[in-house]
Formats: structure tokens, sequence, C-alpha cells
């Protein structure tokens, strides 16, 4: 089963705002050229409960998906991914537990499930003890077999640039766009 919009490479850009974090999405070409504009989303700085809605273009006068906290104020909390219509698409979750040493997440959508983390267990400590900017910072999401769902590597740069790699034709571009970008604004980046 495929996704009903499967993009297997782009590229999430972060543009820094004074109250807001931007995220552009862009196609890549399979030789690594860009592609056209996806989307773009904007994410409220310190909102009560997260919520990053995606639009069509700069005019934003049209949203075509988004993801939202489940609960406000819960560090296990879920995020629904949902379609242009509101119909859920996928969730996500960090596991907070499991997140301590290495960040973890859980993701679902249909057809498939699965669990990523931080790539380098040596960096997700240091990022956790030391303020170092410009880490780079790489997930790597497999299904209960092992198989690869999607990568998202970020890096190291001045502005949070992320290379997001979906293998797998079952996972949704929305759904791995909302991932990336929830990756960031979640881990405070």
């Amino acid at each position: 089963m495929s996704a009903e919009m499967h993009l297997p490479l782009f590229t999430v850009r972060q543009r820094f705002a004074m109250t807001t974090n931007r995220y552009e999405l862009w196609a890549t070409a399979p030789d690594g050229s860009p592609g056209p504009l996806m989307g773009l989303a904007e994410q409220k700085r310190l909102a009560f409960k997260e919520q990053v809605t995606f639009f069509s273009d700069d005019t934003k006068a049209r949203p075509v998906f988004a993801f939202k906290a489940r609960q406000a104020l819960d560090l296990g909390a879920g995020y629904d991914v949902t379609d242009e219509g509101g119909q859920q698409i996928g969730w996500f979750k960090k596991e907070f537990g499991a997140s301590l040493l290495r960040t973890t997440f859980r993701l679902e959508g249909p057809g498939y499930q699965g669990v990523g983390q931080e790539r380098s267990q040596a960096v997700a400590l240091v990022r956790r003890f030391l303020d170092i900017p410009f880490l780079p910072i790489h997930f790597d999401f497999h299904d209960g077999g092992g198989a690869p769902l999607l990568s998202v590597e970020r890096e190291a740069s001045v502005r949070d640039r992320y290379t997001v790699r979906v293998p797998d034709p079952r996972v949704d571009f929305r759904v791995a766009a909302a991932v990336a970008v929830g990756l960031d604004a979640l881990l405070a980046r």
C-alpha cells in the first residue's frame, strides 16, 4: 500500500522571525538539485498547546495539513497529523522515559508503525549536557521489522536545515514533514 502523497526526498529549511518559527518544505530531485516549494509552516513560539499549520504557499490562504498536540502541557502528549479536511493521516509522540539518554519517538500511519531515535548515542549525550550550536542531529525511524521508514538529518549550519529521506512508500509526505518540523520544535531548536 502506498501513501496518498509520497515524496522520497525533501528538505526542511527553518527561517527565523521574531514571534514565530517558519519552515519551508522543498522537494529534492534524485540528483540532489532543489525542486518546487511543497509548503510552508509557522509555529508560534511559547504557544499553550502546540499546533503547526502547513500552507500551500506564502499567501497562507490555503492550509493543506497540520499537526496538533492532543493535550496541553503534557510531556508525553501525542501529535495528530491531519489533512486539509481535518482527517487524521498519522500521529507521532515523544517517548519521555525512553528519551532521557537518547530522544525517542513513536510514529504511526495507515499500514505502518515505528520508532525513531537519535542515530548517535554520543551526540545525544553531548547535546543534553553541553550547549554546542550547530551540532548535527540525525533521527532514524524503523518499523517493527527493522525496515527504514524515514530519516531526518539536520545539517550543521547557522539556520536549521533538514534533509528528509522517506524510503517507505507507505509514509505520507505530510506525516514525514510534520515529524521533521515537530523534531525541530520539540527539541527547542
